[in-house]
């Protein structure tokens, strides 16, 4: 959610910080701040709203030069996007300016603690509670010592920066389940929430661990645990460069990473069989024997992730004949679930920091599940903590409404469903090998779907003025339905339902009325035959109710066409693979409704890209 950019080095920090944070504006904010330090003292700049407004505001009132800055872009929690409430903040001596993401669950208890003792705070925030705090503990001790005391005291998810002008050379920053990683440059060294903040100066990288401490100068970095011990950090290298997050050309980002998506999903495959021609994982710490134990399998994610897991549990049952349950994240670990050491727990998430998943993964590992994560992060929160991990390799995507990720995620979930298979022995070599062979053919159909979807477009302006649109399918079909609703929701502002379309005659079919635009997601006439009858029955009944259909269904498939107003082609896929092809119409029909009526297709409003708090 919130984007956080730190900075010492040679080079002027303003500059590299408002570029790092514009780097960062997928993620979702509402204001934005920077703070440099120049002759002893903090100068600090902060806005509400777009990072616009900051640079405005900066070209009116400009910074001092200086070597060694932060910057942030705030989404709202305790107090709302105003000037007063945007980061940094600063304690009442000076002394302090923090930056922060992720919630201060006792804030109320340490601000009211704050206020006996005098102190005024300036906004509504948990953050300026920190700001305070590290200044009462600056006399006796530098900042590092400073910000070990004062994050004992705090409870919750936190990512904190912060800057001392008696110390200018010198960064700190914190975490405890929020993210933040290091850059490491020639004579410059980097701060941020996402690599992408970066990765125009480096591509080499630190990992952050639980509950440490980052020490940042411009010739050193210095890694503690919050009682001060040294920590050994992980390095890694980022896989792509600056231009990845780039539009390239695109009007959108989001355009462009939908076109992005059949490289996307080869990208993902690549690489997944050893020389035995048998499925591999990137990492993982559990043996074949202890997956043969496993006696039932539980996804966990939220959003557009949860409905790749969906998909999952339709692949997964399938080829091991494992019972799956796909439970959203952010319910998990409230409702006592029944998970022990003969459970696998799947969470997918893009960013490997959906704090709902990453704490849902927390409470399976203490109740002795085996854990995996599905994940287009690398060396993120959530593969760090699972016993194995399968990346989707993505790349970047800055848009805040899912696409290749989603496509990506199902990749990924197929290739555990196999892998599974493979360790239990469920399926014979040359079955597996086969799915392989058919999800090698997926980027080539993907691209075809890409190649067709101009009419997807004039769809999307003939009903950008309807009131509703509603999402019928069947099997694999139903989570492609609710991930075509979400799309909706999230990018045109518009009520949209998916629904499973056996469902409705027991409710849902209360909302057809005449003119109603209805999406159904057609099963293939071959192989679950049954299914296509059933669907087009379905389709009927609404028609006769006066909605209007639209239709996503196989080419050849010409038993639809007397019953749909219109027909969106894909090609010929297997029923498990459908997904591949068919969300696709669904992601450029949202795309070109939520343009057509002038919204920000990028950006949409409330929303962020990564869910960093509950």
């Amino acid at each position: 959610m919130c984007g956080i950019v730190g900075y010492v080095g040679e080079k002027q920090a303003l500059e590299v910080v408002v570029a790092g944070l514009r780097r960062l504006e997928y993620r979702g904010y509402d204001s934005a701040g920077v703070a440099v330090i120049s002759d002893g003292r903090l100068e600090i700049r902060k806005k509400a709203g777009k990072l616009a407004n900051l640079e405005t505001l900066l070209g009116q009132d400009p910074l001092p030069q200086s070597t060694t800055g932060i910057g942030h872009t705030r989404w709202a929690t305790h107090g709302g996007p105003t000037d007063h409430n945007a980061h940094p903040h600063v304690s009442a001596d000076g002394r302090v300016a923090v930056i922060h993401n992720g919630i201060i669950e006792n804030f109320a208890e340490l601000r009211e603690e704050l206020q006996s003792r005098g102190v005024e705070l300036a906004s509504e925030t948990d953050t300026e509670v920190v700001a305070h705090l590290l200044a009462e503990a600056m006399p006796d001790s530098d900042l590092a010592q400073a910000m070990q005391a004062v994050c004992h005291r705090l409870e919750g998810a936190f990512t904190l920066v912060a800057m001392d002008p008696h110390d200018p050379t010198t960064v700190v920053g914190a975490r405890r389940s929020s993210p933040l990683v290091v850059g490491l440059g020639e004579g410059e060294n980097f701060l941020a929430s996402d690599v992408a903040a970066f990765v125009e100066h480096t591509r080499d990288a630190l990992e952050l661990g639980q509950d440490q401490i980052v020490v940042l100068r411009a010739d050193s970095v210095q890694v503690l645990d919050f009682d001060g011990a040294p920590v050994e950090a992980k390095p890694f290298s980022v896989d792509w460069d600056a231009s990845a997050a780039e539009k390239g050309g695109y009007e959108l980002f989001m355009l462009k990473e939908i076109a992005e998506q059949p490289k996307a999903v080869a990208d993902s495959l690549r690489g997944r069989l050893d020389a035995q021609q048998r499925i591999r994982l990137d990492e993982t710490q559990i043996d074949d024997g202890v997956l043969r134990q496993i006696s039932k399998v539980v996804v966990i994610a939220c959003g557009t992730a949860a409905h790749a897991g969906m998909v999952a549990k339709y692949a997964i049952e399938h080829w091991t004949k494992l019972p799956v349950d796909v439970e959203l994240a952010s319910e998990f670990r409230y409702r006592d679930p029944i998970v022990g050491p003969d459970s696998l727990v799947i969470a997918i998430s893009q960013s490997g920091e959906t704090m709902d998943t990453l704490m849902a993964l927390r409470h399976a590992k203490d109740q002795g599940a085996r854990t995996l994560a599905i994940c287009n992060t690398v060396g993120s929160t959530i593969p760090r903590e699972s016993d194995a991990v399968l990346y989707t390799y993505a790349g970047p995507e800055i848009a805040v409404a899912s696409t290749k990720a989603f496509l990506t995620q199902i990749i990924a979930a197929y290739l555990v469903g196999l892998y599974l298979a493979q360790a239990r022995g469920a399926m014979f070599e040359d079955e597996i090998r086969a799915i392989m062979q058919d999800l090698s053919d997926m980027p080539q159909k993907v691209d075809l779907v890409l190649d067709t979807v101009e009419p997807v477009r004039a769809l999307a302006q003939e009903y950008a003025e309807a009131g509703s649109v509603l999402f019928l399918g069947r099997h694999v079909g139903y989570p492609v339905a609710l991930e075509g609703a979400l799309k909706l929701k999230e990018l045109a502002y518009m009520h949209a339902e998916g629904f499973p379309a056996g469902e409705l005659k027991h409710g849902p079919i209360a909302l057809i009325e005449d003119g109603v635009p209805v999406i159904v997601i057609v099963p293939s006439p071959r192989g679950r035959s049954v299914l296509h009858g059933k669907i087009v029955s379905n389709i009927q009944e609404i028609r006769a109710r006066g909605a209007r259909v639209i239709a996503v269904a196989e080419e050849g498939d010409e038993a639809i066409t007397p019953f749909a107003d219109h027909i969106i082609r894909v090609p010929e896929t297997p029923t498990l693979l459908q997904p591949l092809v068919s969300t696709v119409p669904l992601q450029v029909f949202a795309c070109e409704l939520a343009t057509v009526k002038g919204h920000d297709v990028d950006q949409p409003r409330n929303l962020a890209k990564s869910v960093t708090v509950e």
